[in-house]
């Protein structure tokens, strides 16, 4: 089962206490969810036991869902705060920053790049935790500037930064993977 098959009933089940509904529900968003914290964690296990702790508090809280909101969207929320939570554990730090322009790099033909999944995803990898962070709620998981903001306590001027130098950061580190090869 996949998540566009939950339905409410599945729901209700899950929030009578049917084991065998919680575990529908799990299986159809484990995986999608596992995904979101490894790309906001960076590594396997910290991505499970966010997980792992995540749908703890979905099992916990199953009862507070109304009927009107998006199971998906509740989930994804709940999963993206223990990933944030996580991080600030970690002492993760989220620079405050004044607004600024990131110029684009004069005479540099992206077209003349190679832009491969594995090799973005390898410099998306490579970014410094915070800016991993900011681009992947907005870009992937499409929370706006405001939101990301609001879960992460920073400014949305430092979101914005944050997600500009990270895109010129993944831009730069592809340039250096095709100039090596």
């Amino acid at each position: 089962m996949n998540q566009t098959q939950i339905d409410g009933n599945v729901i209700d089940r899950c929030k009578r206490g049917d084991v065998r509904a919680f575990r529908e529900l799990y299986n159809a968003y484990a995986a999608a969810m596992y995904n979101i914290c490894l790309r906001m964690t960076g590594n396997v296990s910290d991505a499970e036991d966010t997980l792992q702790e995540a749908f703890i508090q979905v099992h916990r809280n199953i009862g507070k869902l109304e009927s009107n909101t998006s199971v998906t969207a509740w989930i994804k929320r709940i999963v993206v705060n223990h990933c944030l939570n996580n991080l600030r554990k970690k002492k993760v730090y989220f620079e405050e920053v004044e607004e600024v322009e990131v110029a684009e790099e004069p005479g540099i033909d992206e077209d003349s790049f190679t832009w491969t999944v594995s090799a973005v995803k390898s410099a998306i990898h490579g970014l410094p935790q915070g800016y991993r962070t900011v681009l992947n709620l907005y870009l992937f998981e499409e929370y706006s500037h405001r939101e990301i903001a609001e879960m992460m306590g920073i400014t949305e001027s430092t979101v914005k930064t944050q997600y500009m130098r990270a895109k010129e950061k993944v831009r730069q580190i592809v340039k250096q993977q095709n100039l090596i090869r």
